[in-house]
């Protein structure tokens, strides 16, 4: 019955957190109270460990309780010692289990772009904010009128978070949507294209900025659920029965890894355009995965 896998798929899924939290604030308790930058090096390697076994863990139990068909294409050159901008479309709380059970212990433990408002989110708040994952603060335009002085504050916290991922390696996620696809949203926002919202490039652009050497390439996932897009609840029952995940390697262009995109305009809409291309090509994967999901139903139904 669904509902029982449910439960069940909930319950490893908290005591998984819970346990791997109960390690991961003890060393990150340590990593405050010792200011030796050796000593917490070790710690974040101790850290990460953790959090990657938190992934396997949840891979496990998704196993257990999940009857999934999966179809995942890698790239034979992913290094889980390199450094790796990923990017996604998004469409469900789902993608985020989707890609950490395809590239966990394939490349370095996944940091996402975190919305300022989830550090208050119970437990995981906080264990985000032990393992570094950057956390921004966007400013509307509105806002920036009425307080000029924090213009550039994003921009700054960007860099900052970026600068803590030169010691180790790291893998910077990012979902260039910014929010999860809904129709409602893809109507509002009239986008051009017909399987994704607008992109956001300004946060990649800034990480770049900050790092942009270091990186050794963009990996760009595209995820497809030819059911339709799960919610959470239905993961958890086992309903996602399929899931079709494409990962790409993709070289970052040397005159786009450093760049003012705030102040120069021929940057900005150089590498404006850069990201246009790599989403109308991921629109073009979706358009293809979708018309050979409704042939292959068509086949079946016949």
């Amino acid at each position: 019955m669904p509902i029982v896998t449910g439960i069940i798929a909930s319950s490893l899924l908290f005591s998984n957190i819970l346990i791997s939290c109960v390690f991961l604030f003890f060393f990150t308790l340590l990593k405050i109270l010792i200011p030796f930058k050796p000593v917490r090096r070790k710690l974040n390697t101790i850290l990460v460990f953790i959090a990657n076994r938190w992934v396997s863990n949840n891979s496990l139990w998704m196993r257990l309780t999940q009857r999934m068909d999966w179809e995942i294409q890698l790239p034979e050159t992913l290094d889980p010692k390199g450094w790796y901008f990923v990017i996604s479309n998004h469409q469900s709380w789902v993608d985020i289990m989707v890609l950490q059970h395809c590239l966990n212990g394939r490349i370095p433990l996944l940091k996402f772009f975190l919305k300022q408002e989830l550090i208050k989110v119970p437990i995981m708040g906080a264990a985000w904010w032990a393992l570094d994952f950057p956390f921004m603060k966007r400013y509307s335009i509105a806002y920036l009128e009425k307080h000029p002085e924090m213009k550039g504050k994003d921009i700054e916290t960007t860099r900052k978070a970026c600068e803590k991922f030169r010691d180790m390696p790291t893998s910077v996620m990012n979902f260039l949507e910014g929010t999860r696809f809904t129709p409602a949203k893809h109507q509002q926002q009239n986008s051009p294209f017909k399987y994704l919202l607008k992109p956001k490039a300004g946060g990649m652009a800034f990480a770049f900025n900050a790092m942009g050497d270091q990186f050794r390439s963009i990996l760009d996932v595209t995820i497809h659920y030819p059911d339709g897009i799960p919610t959470y609840w239905a993961f958890l029952q086992g309903k996602m029965k399929r899931c079709h995940v494409i990962v790409q390697e993709k070289p970052i262009p040397d005159q786009l890894r450093h760049g003012d995109y705030e102040n120069d305009p021929e940057y900005r809409l150089a590498f404006q355009q850069w990201v246009q291309a790599l989403w109308y090509e991921k629109d073009q994967t979706l358009k293809r995965l979708t018309q050979q999901n409704l042939t292959e139903s068509k086949s079946t139904r016949d």
